[in-house]
C-alpha cells in the first residue's frame, strides 16, 4: 500500500520535529520508532518517551487508503537526510517492511505494529489555556534555562520551575549554586499555579520554537503540559516534588552595584577563564574604586589578570566566582550593560538588566 508520494523535505521536516526525543537505546524496542499514520490527506509523525510525546503532520496527497506503522526513527531521518534535496519520495507499506524509493535508491525496513505503540492519555480536566508568542516564550526559556541542574538527586532541580498567577508567567531555574529568574505578561487572568517541566523537555522546546511572532498556546492541568504550534503538538508531564523558596534565595537589599558593558565584562571572563584550574574554575573579582580586576589562576602556578575601567564609589571587594556561571549570564542576557549587585565577598550576588525588572539571576561566591 503506498501511504505517500511526495517531496524528500515534505517528509524529512516533520521527522525531524519529532524525533528529537527518540532513545537510541531503550528498554522498549518500539520507542526507538516513529509512528506514521496515513487519515485522508494527512500523514502524521508521532514519537514519544513516555515522558514526551510530540505530534506533526504534512499532507499526504498522492497515497492510496489510510494505514499505520512504526518504523525506526532514526534510520528514516538518516535515508532521508542524505537523498539530493528535491528528490521525490514514496513511502509503501509492504506486510511488515516499509519500503522507502527515492530516485533509483531504494531501502526496506523493518516495523512494528501500530497497535502496540505507547500513546499518552491527554488529560483536559480544569486544564488552564493561554497563548503567548513563540518568541517571548523561547526567550523566557533562553534566559532562564542554563541555570537547571542536570544529574541532581534533587530531581526536581533537573527541570524549569513555570509559574501562573495573575496576567504574569514565571520561570525559575537553579542547581543550588546559582539561580535564574524572568517573568512576562500574558494577556489571560490565570489563579495561581506551579509547575516542573523537565529538562528535556525544555531542550526540546528550545530547539522547536521558532523566533517568531507566531502562536504558542500553553494548556496546563494537573500533572502535564501541552505546547501546540504551527502543526507540531508537544506534551510533557511533569517532575512531581516541591521546587525551592525562589523568592527567599533572591536578595532583596544590596548595598552596592557596578554597571558595565556585559561585551567587556565577558570578554575579560573568557580570557581569564583560559588558565582557570579546571575542576573549580574559580575567578576572583577585585573591585577598587575605578578599577576592577578579574584574576585567575591555575595549579601549574599560571595567572591571569584582566582590568576594566569602571564607574564605583562603593566598598572594596575581593570575591570568587565559578566562571562558567558568570559567562551563562552574559551569554544568554541581549544587553549592552548589566549591573552587579552585592553585599560583601561572602554574600550572592545579584545580576541584573538596567531597566528590566523582570530579569534577576543570583550567584553563590566561592572560596579561592
Amino acid at each position: 500500500m503506498l501511504l505517500i508520494k511526495t517531496q524528500r523535505d515534505t517528509l524529512l521536516s516533520p521527522l525531524q520535529s519529532v524525533s528529537g526525543i527518540v532513545e537510541k537505546r531503550h528498554t522498549l524496542p518500539i520507542l526507538s520508532n516513529v509512528l506514521l499514520e496515513k487519515k485522508g490527506d494527512a500523514l502524521t509523525f508521532l514519537a514519544t518517551d513516555i515522558e514526551i510525546q510530540i505530534t506533526t503532520s504534512a499532507a499526504a496527497e498522492g497515497g492510496e487508503g489510510d494505514g499505520a506503522v512504526t518504523v525506526g526513527a532514526r534510520k528514516l531521518q538518516d535515508i532521508l537526510r542524505s537523498l539530493p534535496e528535491g528528490t521525490e519520495v514514496s513511502l509503501v507499506l509492504e506486510e511488515k517492511r516499509l519500503l522507502v524509493r527515492g530516485g533509483k535508491s531504494r531501502f526496506t525496513l523493518q516495523t512494528l505494529p501500530a497497535d502496540d505503540f505507547p500513546r499518552m492519555a491527554i488529560g483536559n480536566d480544569d486544564a488552564k489555556r493561554f497563548s503567548v508568542t513563540q518568541k517571548q516564550f523561547r526567550q523566557l526559556l533562553a534566559q532562564t534555562q542554563y541555570a537547571m541542574a542536570a544529574q541532581d538527586v534533587r530531581y526536581y532541580l533537573n527541570g524549569l520551575l513555570l509559574l501562573t498567577e495573575g496576567k504574569e508567567l514565571r520561570a525559575v531555574a537553579t542547581d543550588g549554586h546559582r539561580l535564574a529568574f524572568a517573568s512576562m505578561e500574558i494577556e489571560a487572568e490565570l489563579p495561581r499555579q506551579e509547575l516542573i517541566l523537565p529538562r528535556k523537555t525544555v531542550l526540546e522546546l528550545n530547539r522547536l520554537l521558532a523566533d517568531s511572532d507566531d502562536a504558542l498556546e500553553i494548556t496546563l492541568s494537573a500533572n502535564q503540559v501541552r505546547f501546540a504550534f504551527g502543526n507540531v503538538v508537544l506534551v510533557s508531564k511533569l517532575i512531581d516534588g516541591k521546587f525551592p523558596d525562589y523568592e527567599r534565595v533572591i536578595p532583596a537589599t544590596l548595598k552596592n552595584s557596578l554597571e558595565l558593558g556585559r561585551t567587556a565584562l565577558l570578554q575579560s571572563m573568557v580570557r581569564a577563564a583560559i588558565l582557570t584550574n579546571e575542576k573549580f574554575r574559580g575567578v576572583r573579582l577585585v573591585l577598587q574604586g575605578n578599577s576592577l580586576k578579574v584574576m585567575a589562576a591555575n595549579a601549574e602556578q599560571e595567572e591571569a589578570q584582566e582590568e576594566l575601567e569602571v564607574e564605583y564609589a562603593g566598598d572594596s571587594l575581593d570575591v570568587g566566582f565559578n566562571v562558567g556561571y558568570v559567562l551563562d549570564v552574559l551569554n544568554n542576557v541581549s544587553s549592552d550593560t548589566v549591573t552587579l549587585n552585592f553585599n560583601d565577598a561572602n554574600s550572592s550576588a545579584l545580576i541584573t538588566v538596567p531597566g528590566n525588572d523582570r530579569f534577576k539571576y543570583v550567584v553563590m561566591p566561592m572560596r579561592i
